[in-house]
């Protein structure tokens, strides 16, 4: 995504460095109006953005001492390609699995749902089922301030400000700036309250799932205009306002949190028990010898390509080639549909992972 120079009043500028505002500890605000007459000024100066919040209880900080802020599914700080690869695949599932359930179970807005997957992926990462490309933002202050202090047991809790792009649609893409921006309010059928209450957006770094040329051109910390540190004190929010409880930003008897619960289980059960979850632990390691074992010097190595390369030079017998290549189609199966695989199946794949690892091993 293209990152952006937020502008910040005079009064912040004394204690902020408006090129490096990721950095420090945020601007000290004592006080919910402050905080409110702070951002005013803010949407004011920077009026080519849409003001965006985010409330946290804790600044989470790369090793350049920097806040981060990434999609769940990028995080991590050794972030191999073939673990990306298996996130997105982990979200396949989890996302024809909501499909299925929400057909089963309820009609309104499921038409939409079916064949978008901004939407699939905007209720998965809203329930926090699991990994998705999307980052969860609001455009309640209020909302951002009650999630920053709930259940938390620090001294202070951090509010940041993020400059979007206006929103045209219920789902905007922006080329201009490689952003989409959600709202959730607009897409999610009526039966998910969650969204409604939290008065939730998404957003996500277009045109861009498991390749990319650096990990932090998907950090939006690249749109932060400024992080402020509140007190985690109920003297906070002072006599005129009140923080959101827990029983309002997650409301009871929402359908879908119960449906969503039910995938996370399901994903977890499903994805790596017993021999399923040895077989991808083994194939990983066949991907990452593959290609480690590629001669030829490039910058992006991917699987095919590496063995592609490994063919060409005759490293392997075809018959290993051949053997990698039966246990990748039977992996994808098992990722996409593991209920259709028995026991029975994955015995023999498991026997043919072993000779193509031992033979792997033999080459190196």
């Amino acid at each position: 995504m293209r990152g952006i120079e937020g502008r910040i009043t005079q009064r912040l500028a004394t204690e902020v460095d408006e090129k490096d505002v990721a950095s420090g500890e945020g601007f000290p605000v004592n006080t919910y109006r402050e905080l409110v007459e702070h951002c005013a000024a803010l949407a004011y100066l920077n009026k080519d953005h849409l003001l965006f919040f985010r409330g946290q209880g804790v600044d989470f900080k790369n090793k350049n001492d920097k806040s981060t802020f990434y999609p769940s599914i990028y995080r991590g700080d050794y972030l191999p390609k073939r673990e990306v690869e298996h996130r997105f695949d982990i979200l396949s599932q989890a996302s024809s699995k909501l499909v299925d359930l929400l057909s089963a179970r309820t009609k309104d807005g499921t038409g939409e749902l079916k064949r978008k997957k901004y939407i699939q992926w905007s209720i998965l990462q809203h329930y926090e089922v699991c990994g998705t490309p999307l980052i969860d933002f609001t455009h309640s202050l209020r909302v951002a301030c009650s999630f920053a202090q709930l259940e938390n047991e620090n001294d202070h809790s951090y509010i940041y400000v993020f400059g979007l792009p206006y929103i045209t649609n219920r789902i905007s893409i922006n080329s201009e700036h490689d952003l989409i921006n959600i709202r959730l309010l607009s897409i999610c059928p009526p039966d998910a309250l969650r969204p409604y209450f939290q008065e939730g957006y998404l957003a996500a770094t277009s045109d861009i799932e498991h390749e990319y040329d650096s990990k932090s051109e998907l950090d939006f910390n690249r749109r932060l205009v400024v992080k402020f540190r509140i007190p985690n004190s109920s003297n906070f929010w002072g006599k005129d306002f009140k923080i959101i409880p827990r029983s309002a930003l997650y409301p009871q008897q929402d359908i879908f949190h119960s449906i969503c619960k039910e995938i996370e289980l399901d994903v977890k059960r499903e994805l790596k028990p017993g021999e399923i979850g040895e077989f991808l632990s083994l194939w990983s390691e066949i991907e990452e010898k593959v290609v480690s074992m590629n001669q030829k010097e490039r910058e992006h190595n991917t699987f095919f390509s590496s063995l592609n390369q490994l063919k060409k030079s005759e490293h392997f017998d075809s018959s290993v080639i051949n053997n990698i290549d039966k246990l990748r189609r039977f992996r994808n199966d098992l990722v996409h549909s593991p209920k259709r695989i028995s026991n029975k199946e994955i015995t023999p794949y498991m026997e043919l992972m072993r000779l193509v690892t031992n033979e792997i091993k033999r080459k190196t």
